[in-house]
């Protein structure tokens, strides 16, 4: 079994590991972002602009911007990255965040790898900041996804529309699991 270092793990679940991203990973990103039928879960259109251009914006967001603390990679239990996890739109104030994932590689798909590394990071981004609540949307049609995000204890709060597209909104918040609130001087919200 291949495992990535300690050092690099965020988290752990049953079967998925979250860790750190590494510069290999847009190799992966690129075939999955690039790939017409993965980009309809996304309401987005594929990536068309040659791996040399997408792998230099990709490094450079990696190394410049603090995207590394906020968006991991998924790997599966020998070790092989099969998707992304991240959280963005952080409101200290309302001591909220919105999450996305995404299993890029098919042959992980309703294999539980998606809400096991939902889990573990919601439950540490609870466990290691004041954030009280996470949510996210998901495209009204994709009732995988929507399955996926019950079992990890969201539940649906709204709709929205963007270009076109209706979406679930979803939440999940810390009391609902449990969490203890963390008490801090200030709000603290790195995994």
């Amino acid at each position: 079994m291949t495992v990535a270092p300690s050092d690099d793990v965020v988290a752990r679940g049953r079967r998925a590991i979250v860790r750190r991203k590494r510069a290999g990973d847009a190799q992966d990103e690129y075939r999955w972002r690039s790939d017409q039928d993965l980009a309809q879960f996304d309401a987005s259109r594929p990536v068309q602009a040659p791996y040399e251009s997408y792998e230099r914006n990709w490094s450079f967001d990696f190394r410049f911007t603090d995207i590394s603390k906020r968006s991991f990679a998924i790997e599966d239990e020998q070790g092989r990255h099969i998707g992304n996890v991240m959280y963005y739109n952080i409101d200290a104030v309302r001591g909220e965040a919105e999450i996305g994932i995404s299993i890029g590689e098919p042959r992980c798909w309703s294999q539980g790898y998606g809400s096991d590394a939902l889990e573990a990071v919601v439950r540490g981004l609870f466990a290691a900041s004041d954030l009280e609540r996470l949510y996210l949307h998901t495209l009204d049609w994709n009732a995988r996804a929507q399955r996926a995000f019950r079992k990890v204890g969201f539940e649906i709060s709204g709709t929205s529309w963007r270009d076109g597209h209706t979406f679930i909104v979803m939440e999940v918040w810390r009391e609902s699991l449990g969490q203890p609130k963390v008490s801090t001087e200030r709000p603290r919200v790195a995994v």
